[in-house]
């Protein structure tokens, strides 16, 4: 089955940046999902890596049906997420089998090296998925080549260096308040593993950048130059 609209984070959990998006996506009545990179399991202070990971999982199933998004896991670790073709070729896998239009990642710019290793692998893998000539299955099942038609960077509090927003999304309150609900589905955002208040920051972020184009509420993107390319007859219409 495939999806309108695929996010790729570095980690479980970073679909705190544009889970926003996905909701109003989602209200649209278009298909989403998600692919998780590494669980994002050394971050916790008491539980070991492997029982956070375990945790982890079983937090981002219950996030994405709360969303009502599909999800895929690849099997890197936390902070160890390189920039290769083994997981370019393995995004590649995924995006063939989901065929999402639409592509949302990291901003290349960075405080954590997994979302600039995401950022920097996608352009690959959106190539590999697109070529014929690249034969990739699933155990029996051939994966049939898949074009991606633009892919987005969101806004996250820790990629934000060389930030500028491009595109502005309108977001609704109701889309806010699912959006809470599924966040809330991680230890994480309830406040029980760190302090810093991701939800606050998010929804008071939707609202800045909603007065900065006349919305109530917004999220926004960073576009790769090819995508800045505009085709018009004339600039009047």
């Amino acid at each position: 089955m495939s999806v309108d609209i695929l996010t790729i984070g570095a980690h479980m959990g970073d679909e705190i940046a544009w889970g926003m998006a996905l909701a109003a996506h989602k209200r649209q009545g278009k298909s989403i999902g998600m692919l998780h990179l590494t669980p994002g399991e050394k971050g916790h202070k008491t539980l070991s890596p492997a029982a956070y990971a375990a945790q982890k999982r079983e937090e981002s199933q219950a996030c994405a049906q709360a969303l009502g998004a599909r999800s895929w896991a690849l099997d890197y670790g936390d902070g160890e997420l390189p920039i290769n073709d083994e997981v370019k070729w393995q995004i590649c896998d995924v995006l063939r089998e989901a065929k999402p239009k639409v592509i949302i990642t990291h901003w290349r710019g960075s405080m954590h090296k997994d979302h600039t290793a995401a950022a920097e692998n996608l352009p690959d893998a959106i190539f590999y998925a697109a070529l014929p000539a690249f034969k990739r299955s699933r155990g029996d099942v051939e994966l049939e080549p898949h074009w991606v038609r633009r892919h987005y960077f969101g806004e996250n509090w820790e990629d934000l260096r060389g930030y500028e927003p491009e595109v502005w999304q309108q977001v609704l309150a109701e889309d806010i308040e699912v959006y809470e609900r599924a966040m809330r589905c991680y230890a994480l955002f309830r406040g029980e593993v760190a302090t810093f208040p991701y939800l606050d920051y998010y929804k008071s972020l939707a609202r800045t950048r909603g007065c900065e184009v006349g919305y109530e509420y917004a999220v926004t993107y960073a576009v790769p130059p090819e995508s800045r390319r505009q085709r018009v007859e004339n600039l009047v219409g």
